[in-house]
């Protein structure tokens, strides 16, 4: 029997805090086109809007499709929002407050716009195309510049009653520690995220510790997961104990979470974790098993994101289907 391969489209479009990740998919033919380019930093509303139109411009002329094959366009923004208002709450990194994403890129992009979180948006894509496919009530976390969490209740998105459920990553850890970006101390993000461990490394240096760091990083630009994993496995040891401390505190925070949720499924993703899974996942998954209930740590598998950056755009599909009932 001859399959048939849909002729519909929708374009996913990762903002995140660093970078624009964005591509034209289905669920047949996976990725057809994508671009992949640096954040603009608080741009603004008008910049955004140009950027986003340009984007879904060019994208279209990369897949060499036609405009009504492309059936939406699924923005996952850094900040707090509402997806079925389509207003952004507050979007630091994007410049952005109050902020209608639909009706502004109405006329500008001639296809209907979705928009969500981007760790909901990359959760979805895991939950429906990656390792959580089977799973049914689980945490995804990303772990990066921040940590941002999302969580699924018996295979659904649970948004909260604000739409802002997952924030993980400013859960109070320590009565005391270093100042988050969310304005409080002792926040989880502010002891494990990639930027947090960044900044303990460079204070340790700039205190005249050693490290191969020194070497590996280039003058001016910032230190990436990638320098951190070359650190590591030239065994670096003050990389290795400030990833090995932040490990400590994921798998805390994670047993924590678990006892309240009893997940069957937690799944790790982020720049950080995907260049250093080998020597993270079993340094978290000790923490972890030292502080969860025995009951609750049956039921639980801990695991790695297996799409990567793509997360994001497999997470376009999921989303075209709840919100207009498109299956592409």
């Amino acid at each position: 029997m001859e399959v048939i391969l849909s002729k519909n489209y929708v374009i996913s479009i990762d903002m995140g805090g660093t970078k624009i990740l964005a591509g034209v998919i289905n669920s047949q033919e996976g990725i057809i086109a994508r671009i992949k380019k640096p954040t603009f930093p608080g741009g603004g509303e008008t910049e955004y809007v140009n950027s986003l139109s340009e984007i879904a411009e060019v994208l279209v002329r990369k897949s060499k499709l036609k405009s009504k094959n492309i059936k939406a366009v699924c923005l996952g923004i850094p900040g707090s929002l509402n997806p079925y208002s389509g207003i952004v709450g507050l979007a630091p990194n994007l410049g952005l407050r109050n902020f209608n994403a639909k009706q502004r890129l109405k006329n500008r992009i001639p296809f209907p716009v979705i928009i969500e979180n981007d760790v909901n948006l990359g959760a979805l894509g895991v939950k429906n195309f990656g390792a959580a496919k089977k799973a049914k009530n689980i945490l995804v976390v990303f772990i990066g510049t921040g940590i941002g969490g999302a969580i699924f209740i018996d295979g659904k998105l649970y948004r909260g009653s604000s739409y802002s459920a997952g924030e993980i990553g400013h859960i109070k850890i320590a009565d005391d520690g270093p100042l988050c970006g969310c304005g409080k101390t002792g926040c989880f993000e502010a002891f494990a995220s990639r930027a947090s461990i960044v900044k303990a490394i460079e204070a340790d240096i700039a205190a005249h510790k050693k490290s191969i760091i020194v070497k590996l990083a280039e003058t001016g630009k910032p230190i990436k997961s990638r320098m951190l994993a070359s650190a590591v496995k030239l065994n670096d040891k003050l990389t290795i104990e400030h990833i090995s401390s932040a490990c400590e505190k994921i798998g805390l925070t994670l047993a924590n979470i678990t006892d309240v949720m009893n997940f069957d499924m937690i799944v790790l993703g982020g720049g950080l974790v995907e260049a250093l899974d080998y020597f993270m996942l079993p340094r978290i998954k000790a923490s972890f098993d030292k502080v969860v209930l025995k009951d609750v740590s049956k039921a639980v598998k801990i695991v790695v994101n297996d799409l990567g950056d793509d997360a994001a755009l497999y997470g376009g599909i999921a989303l075209a289907e709840e919100f207009l009932g498109i299956t592409v």
